[in-house]
């Protein structure tokens, strides 16, 4: 049987007990608080347009609708993507704010990640109008202008507490990726290489580079190496280039995500921090591992 599960964003939580009642109302179920303000649980809507109602109450609030089934909600494999995803930038488009072409290589990655333009060829393009960029700028790119997104320490640290593994899949670079990983807590991360020559950037990447299929194939992989069927996985994106592994998770999650890539996912969150995909299975706050 489903949950209709709603949830705000805890830093500024539109969740009230009335909102939350008016939605029962209509769907029929059993409404239980997994944080009060943030995150409840209807169990076992009677409408069978309980997500389309729930929805059309809770619209002009900051607050998402999903239905996901009861059984089997808490996921033993998290895969996620890192830019836009767990940390709140573009960094390829920061490291071109370094070079006063920020708007130019923004735009390209704006249209990659709708799905416009062919994900390899962009980032090639992209990439080569970094080259010569020095390690030293972007060391203090990673330093200063990037931000974690709220919530995703909780989310890894707490998933890997009750005994999931997580990995961070990302078609940005291992320069951010692989730190930004350990400063999470993820078990793996996976990113493109970029290539210097000393300390400069040649403008190029190691191929073949990490793309939408890479994050499908490791999602598959790890499920496979754990012994996990994959209604087991969570995968969490913003972007075109994750689609396909959002496709093939238990929970595939939309994150404030590009319309095209909200409309096509499983669940999206438009509304909530990384918390939000606890909520999804179930965790209560006090269960969080912050």
């Amino acid at each position: 049987m489903p949950v209709l599960s709603l949830i705000a964003n805890p830093a500024d939580p539109e969740l009230g007990v009335g909102l939350a009642a008016a939605v029962v109302a209509k769907t029929g179920g059993e409404l239980n608080w997994l944080n009060h303000g943030v995150a409840c649980d209807i169990i076992e809507p009677t409408a069978p347009d309980a997500l389309e109602i729930a929805r059309k109450i809770v619209a002009g609030e900051a607050v998402d609708a999903n239905l996901v089934p009861t059984e089997g909600r808490r996921k033993l494999l998290l895969i996620a993507d890192m830019d836009s995803t767990m940390i709140e930038q573009e960094c390829i488009d920061e490291l071109a704010a370094a070079l006063d072409i920020k708007p130019q290589v923004a735009e390209i990655t704006a249209r990659a990640m709708r799905g416009e333009l062919d994900f390899a060829e962009a980032l090639d393009t992209r990439v080569a109008l970094l080259k010569g960029l020095e390690r030293s700028v972007i060391e203090e790119v990673r330093r200063e202008a990037i931000t974690l997104m709220p919530g995703g320490r909780a989310l890894v640290q707490t998933m890997k507490n009750y005994g999931a593994y997580t990995a961070l899949v990302s078609g940005g670079f291992t320069f951010f990726a692989d730190h930004f990983a350990r400063r999470i807590g993820f078990d793996e991360a996976i990113a493109n290489v970029l290539e210097f020559d000393g300390d400069t950037l040649t403008g190029t990447v190691t191929k073949p580079i990490v793309d939408k299929n890479t994050k499908r194939e490791r999602l598959l992989a790890l499920a496979d190496q754990r012994g996990l069927a994959l209604d087991q996985t969570m995968a969490v994106g913003d972007g075109a280039n994750d689609l396909d592994m959002l496709a093939v998770a238990g929970f595939g999650v939309a994150l404030h995500a590009k319309p095209a890539v909200a409309e096509a996912a499983g669940i999206r969150i438009d509304h909530g921090d990384l918390t939000a995909l606890l909520y999804l299975q179930g965790y209560y706050e006090d269960e969080f591992v912050r």
